[in-house]
C-alpha cells in the first residue's frame, strides 16, 4: 500500500492525469458459474482481515521504509537475514480475525520490495530461502483459514523496488520501461502466480496493487487474468489500480474510502461498477508495523466504518501490521475483540446484507436482506423520526432491532417516515428493522 508523500502525490498527477492508459485487447471474458458464486459469497462476507506483513516489520517504521529511508536494495535485502518471527501462529492470527467477525484474510504474500512471504522457485527472495525462520507462513494460514472456514486472498504487489527487469522510476515508452527486459519480469510474475494457485489450493482471491507507479504499461493483464482464471476459474481478481475495473477483473476496491468518496486522493477516476465492491483501511496511520504510530482508530469509529461500507454495498477490509515476530499487537487485538462483541449481537443487519437500498441520509444508512431493510442510526435526527427517500416497496411493519418495539410507519410518495422512541446515545447504532 501508500502513504500520501509528496512523491506519490506529484507522480499521481503527472502520470494518472497526463498519461494515456494502455488499452488492452478484448479477451471476451465470461465468468464460470463457480467465479459468479464466489462473487456473491464475497458480497456476502463483508469483514475481513487484511495483513501487512514482511521484512520491512523488523524496522518498525512501516511497509515503505525502504523507500522512505532511501534504503539501498542490496542493503536492504540483509533484512531477510535477521527475520524469524517463531511466534507467528496461523491458528492465533485466524481465531483474531473470526472472534472480530470476520469472514476473510487477505495477507501481503508479496509486497513492493519484492520479498516473497512463501516458498517460490521463481525467486530465493523468499521466507522459506532467506530466512532462519525457513517455514511457509502462506501454506501455514490457508491450512488454518480452511480448517476454520474463512476465505483466503493475496495481496500481490505488480510494483517491484529492486528487481532490475522491473526498472523501478524508469520512464515508460512504447508501453514499457526503458532498459529493462519487460518481458522477463511479467514472465515471473506469471511463475509466481502459477505458484500460489497450485500449491495453495484454496486461494479466493488474487489483490493486486502497485500498477499506479507505470500507469502507462503494459501490465500484460490479459495474459495474467487469463491464466489465474485458468489455473482456478473461481479465484476472484481486484487490481488497486484506482480506476474503472477493466475486463478479467471481479471486484473493485478503494483504498481508504468508502466508494463514490475520495477523501484520501486516490479514488478521483474510480468509476463505482457493478462488480462487488470493497473498501479498505487501516486501525492506525500505517499499513505495515510502525513502532511510533499510535494513532488507533477507536472501537466506534471502525464499526461506522463497517456500516458504512455495508450500507454503501461494500466490503469492509480492516488492516493490521504485525510485528516482525509474528505477533498482532495487543492494542489491535483487545479493539477487534469489542468490534467481535458488536458483529456477534448485530451482525445479522450486515452479513448477507446488500446496499444502496437508499442514498446516504445524515442519520446513517440502510441494508437489505430478505425482505428486511435495516435503517442503521448512527447519528441521532433532530426530528423525532427518519425519512427513507424514494422507498416505493409497500412496508407491512417496522420495529426497533433490540427489543422489537414496534413503530409508526408513514407512507409518502416521495418516501417512508419511521417514528422512532427515545434514542440510546450511547449507541454506535441503532437499528430499525423494516418488513417488506
Amino acid at each position: 500500500m501508500k502513504r500520501l508523500h509528496l512523491f506519490l502525490i506529484f507522480f499521481l498527477c503527472t502520470n494518472v492525469l497526463f498519461a494515456q492508459r494502455f488499452e488492452y485487447p478484448k479477451t471476451n471474458y465470461v465468468p464460470t458459474a463457480g467465479n459468479l458464486k464466489n462473487r456473491a459469497e464475497f458480497q456476502d462476507m463483508k469483514f475481513g482481515l487484511f495483513v501487512h506483513w514482511g521484512i520491512y516489520s523488523l524496522m518498525g517504521d512501516g511497509e515503505w521504509v525502504m523507500y522512505n529511508d532511501k534504503i539501498p536494495y542490496k542493503n536492504y535485502k540483509k533484512l531477510a537475514d535477521s527475520f524469524n518471527p517463531t511466534q507467528f501462529d496461523a491458528k492465533e492470527w485466524v481465531a483474531i480475525a473470526k472472534a472480530a467477525g470476520m469472514k476473510y484474510i487477505t495477507i501481503t504474500a508479496r509486497h513492493h520490495d519484492g520479498f516473497s512471504m512463501f516458498k517460490s522457485n521463481a525467486s530465493a527472495y523468499n521466507i522459506v530461502d532467506a530466512t532462519p525462520y525457513k517455514k511457509d507462513v502462506i501454506k501455514q494460514l490457508a491450512e488454518e483459514c480452511a480448517k476454520n472456514g474463512l476465505k483466503l486472498h493475496l495481496y500481490y504487489s505488480l510494483l517491484d523496488w529492486g528487481r532490475k527487469d522491473y526498472g523501478y522510476g524508469k520512464p515508460v515508452k512504447n508501453a514499457q520501461p526503458v532498459d529493462t527486459d519487460w518481458n522477463s519480469y511479467i514472465n515471473f510474475m506469471k511463475a509466481q502466480l502459477t505458484e500460489l494457485l497450485t500449491n495453495y489450493p484454496n486461494i479466493d482471491a488474487i489483490w493486486f496493487d502497485g500498477e499506479w507507479e507505470k500507469p502507462t504499461a503494459n501490465w500484460h493483464y490479459n495474459e495474467i487474468y487469463q491464466l489465474i482464471h485458468k489455473l482456478r476459474p473461481q479465484t476472484l481478481i481486484g487490481n488497486n489500480h484506482h480506476l474503472a475495473p477493466i475486463e478479467g477483473e471481479d471486484f473493485q476496491m478503494f483504498e481508504k474510502d468508502l466508494p463514490g468518496s475520495n477523501t484520501a486522493g486516490f479514488s478521483k477516476d474510480a468509476t463505482i461498477s457493478n462488480l462487488p465492491l470493497e473498501t479498505c483501511e487501516t486501525m492506525n496511520k500505517n499499513w505495515g508495523f510502525a513502532i511510533n504510530d499510535t494513532a488507533y482508530k477507536s472501537t466506534n469509529a471502525i464499526l461506522k466504518y463497517l456500516i458504512n461500507a455495508a450500507g454503501h454495498n461494500a466490503n469492509f477490509l480492516l488492516n493490521v501490521g504485525p510485528m516482525a515476530n509474528g505477533k498482532i499487537q495487543q492494542e489491535f487485538v483487545d479493539t477487534l475483540k469489542k468490534v467481535g462483541e458488536w458483529t456477534n449481537k448485530y451482525g445479522e443487519s450486515i452479513y448477507g446484507t446488500r446496499g444502496n437500498v437508499i442514498p446516504t441520509q445524515p442519520w446513517g444508512v440502510a441494508t437489505y436482506k430478505n425482505n428486511i431493510i435495516y435503517a442503521h442510526i448512527l447519528s441521532a435526527p433532530t426530528e423525532k423520526y427518519i425519512f427513507l427517500p424514494g422507498l416505493k416497496d409497500k412496508i407491512k411493519g417496522a420495529k426497533m432491532f433490540e427489543g422489537k418495539q414496534s413503530l409508526k410507519v408513514k407512507q409518502q410518495p416521495e418516501g417512508v417516515f419511521i417514528y422512532l422512541p427515545v434514542l440510546d446515545k450511547n449507541k454506535v447504532d441503532n437499528i430499525v428493522e423494516i418488513a417488506i
